[in-house]
C-alpha cells in the first residue's frame, strides 16, 4: 500500500516538483540564487551565510523535505566569488545529499563599468539513496524493491552565467551535468533516483515607485530538465523602506518544445506563492514563503512552507570605515 502511495506522490510531483529525481524546489531562490546558479557566488560582495528549509505538503507522510546551507564571499577585490553549498533533499523513500564548491570569475563590463558579468563553475559530490524498508510491494519478493537502504555516490559539475547591474539581472545555469552518467553505471536494475541535468533561466529588475521608500521588483524563473514538464515561476515584490520585501508569484508548467517521452495526460499542477523577507538590522534577514496548489492536487496535499535565514558580515571597506569613526 505504501508503495502505491509513493508512486502516486511521485506522479503528483510532475507538475510542481516535476519528479522525485528533479532538483530540489525553491520558492525563495529570489533571495539567494546560489542554489541554482554557481555564478551567483559573490554577488552580494560580502561574506554571507544562508540556511533554507522547505517542507512541502505538510501532513502527508513522505512529502518532500529540503534543507540547504550556503556560504559565499568575494576575493581578489571582488573579481572572484567563492561559495560552499550543502543540500539534503528527501521525497518519500528517495533522498539526495549534495556538496558543491563554487567558483565565479567576475568582471566589470560596459563603457562605465557598472555591469558585472560572472562565469561560474561548481564541482561536488552527490549521494543518492533509496530506503527499501519504506516500501511495501503488492507481490511477495518484488524485485523492484531493494532490501534495506542503498546509497551511491558520484561526482558532479554545474555551471552558470550571471549578468547583473544595479537595477537588473539575468542568469543562465545548468546542474547535474555529469552525476547522472556516473550513477547510471552504478545504479541497480530497479527504479533508482538518479539526478537528471537541469537548466535554469532567471531574470528580474527593480524600479522605484516612491523614491527611497517603495520599490517594485518583478522577476521570473524557467526550469527545465528536457524529459519532464518545463516550469515557469513569475514573481513580483514590493520593497518598503528598504526593510521589508513582500509579494507573491504564480508557478505553472509551460510547453517550450516537444518532448516525446513526456506523458501528455499529466496536467499542470499550478500554484500560488506568497513570500516575505524582513531585514532585522543591517546583517540579519528572515524569509518566509507559503505555496498553495490551485489544481486537483489541492484536495490531497497539505500546505507548503519555506523558511530562510541570512546573515551578512561587514565588508573589508565597511570595517575600515567603522574603524575610522570609532
Amino acid at each position: 500500500m505504501r508503495l502505491k502511495i509513493y508512486i502516486l506522490m511521485i506522479f503528483c510531483c510532475l507538475g510542481l516538483k516535476v519528479s522525485g529525481q528533479q532538483d530540489a524546489q525553491y520558492s525563495q531562490y529570489v533571495f539567494n540564487s546560489i542554489y541554482i546558479n554557481p555564478a551567483y557566488a559573490g554577488y552580494k560582495e560580502r561574506f554571507n551565510l544562508n540556511a533554507n528549509y522547505r517542507a512541502q505538503w505538510v501532513g502527508i507522510n513522505g512529502g518532500p523535505r529540503t534543507m540547504a546551507f550556503a556560504v559565499d564571499a568575494v576575493a581578489d577585490d571582488g573579481k572572484v566569488g567563492l561559495a560552499l553549498q550543502i543540500t539534503n533533499d528527501k521525497l518519500g523513500a528517495q533522498s539526495n545529499l549534495s556538496v558543491y564548491a563554487n567558483y565565479a570569475y567576475r568582471k566589470l563590463i560596459g563603457y562605465d563599468e557598472t555591469t558585472t558579468l560572472a562565469l561560474g563553475l561548481g564541482i561536488g559530490l552527490q549521494q543518492s539513496g533509496l530506503f527499501g524498508e519504506m516500501l511495501e510491494g503488492t507481490d511477495p519478493g518484488d524485485n523492484y524493491i531493494p532490501n534495506g537502504t542503498i546509497r551511491e555516490i558520484g561526482p558532479d559539475v554545474k555551471t552558470g552565467v550571471f549578468l547583473s547591474a544595479e537595477k537588473w539581472y539575468l542568469g543562465l545555469s545548468a546542474t547535474n551535468l555529469v552525476g547522472k552518467y556516473f550513477l547510471d553505471k552504478k545504479a541497480p536494475n530497479f527504479n533508482y533516483p538518479v539526478p537528471k541535468p537541469h537548466f535554469y533561466f532567471t531574470g528580474g529588475f527593480v524600479t522605484p515607485i516612491v523614491e527611497d521608500q517603495i520599490e517594485l521588483k518583478p522577476l521570473f524563473l524557467i526550469k527545465d530538465d528536457v524529459g519532464g514538464p518545463t516550469v515557469l515561476d513569475i514573481n513580483a515584490f514590493i520593497l518598503l523602506n528598504k526593510k521589508l520585501w513582500i509579494g507573491g508569484g504564480y508557478r505553472t508548467g509551460i510547453k517550450l518544445y516537444n518532448k516525446p517521452n513526456l506523458n501528455t495526460e499529466i496536467k499542470n499542477s499550478n500554484g500560488l506563492i506568497g513570500m516575505a523577507e524582513m531585514f532585522l538590522g543591517e546583517k540579519l534577514r528572515l524569509g518566509y514563503s507559503y505555496d498553495y496548489s490551485t489544481s486537483r492536487l489541492n484536495g490531497y496535499s497539505g500546505s507548503t512552507h519555506e523558511i530562510s535565514v541570512s546573515w551578512y558580515f561587514s565588508t573589508l571597506r565597511e570595517r575600515r570605515i567603522n574603524f575610522c569613526y570609532f
